[in-house]
């Protein structure tokens, strides 16, 4: 009987986890924004899954965190079209970024 409560914990301390990790913060929500300004501007293709990602999460941020958010995806585009800065753009874009596609990629039900 023990194992069996034990068990029930556990299942329902990770479903737990589960459910809270497909949220991002108000900050991963900016970056994902951002992310989705660098590859907009550096030509970077398919930004679907992000889309997801910021619809889905932008339902429930604050009025003031999306228009944040707005903020950051205009900025980088505009660092994007800096040449002197694609390198590192590119970087970023190909590196951190990548969690947030894959997150988008989760939020639209691997679509």
């Amino acid at each position: 009987m023990k194992i069996a409560v034990l068990l029930a914990t556990v299942g329902l301390a990770c479903s737990g986890v589960a459910s809270a990790s497909a949220h991002v913060s108000d900050v991963d929500y900016l970056k994902a924004n951002r992310c989705k300004g660098l590859a907009v501007g550096l030509g970077a293709g398919d930004t679907a899954s992000l889309d997801a990602l910021i619809k889905a999460e932008g339902r429930t941020r604050a009025e003031a965190i999306v228009l944040r958010a707005q903020d950051e995806l205009a900025r980088g585009k505009r660092e994007a079209a800096k040449s002197d800065l694609k390198e590192r753009l590119t970087a970023e874009l190909n590196g951190p970024c990548e969690a947030y596609m894959t997150a988008g990629k989760e939020a639209s039900g691997g679509h």
